[in-house]
């Protein structure tokens, strides 16, 4: 299943942008992208809603896959 970074790597590079470019945008340093994309850190609430309005896709798109997951794992508890 995908993760929010998986998601967020997927929109940016479907909207033809860099790591950089959506950096500047969302005024965070490129590094920060690079976590997110690679899982290492989730964005907060009012960075997502940042990062699904410059990439244009519904900030529940971003999350999906992850819900999904801890949908599960509260099933499980």
């Amino acid at each position: 299943m995908a993760s929010i970074g998986d998601n967020i790597k997927l929109y940016r590079e479907r909207a033809n942008m860099s790591q950089e470019e959506l950096a500047v945008k969302i005024r965070v340093g490129t590094t920060r992208i690079e976590k997110y994309e690679s899982g290492q850190h989730i964005p907060t609430k009012e960075t997502l809603l940042k990062i699904s309005t410059v990439l244009d896709v519904p900030a529940t798109e971003l999350l999906q896959s992850y819900n999904q997951i801890n949908e599960t794992m509260f099933e499980q508890m």
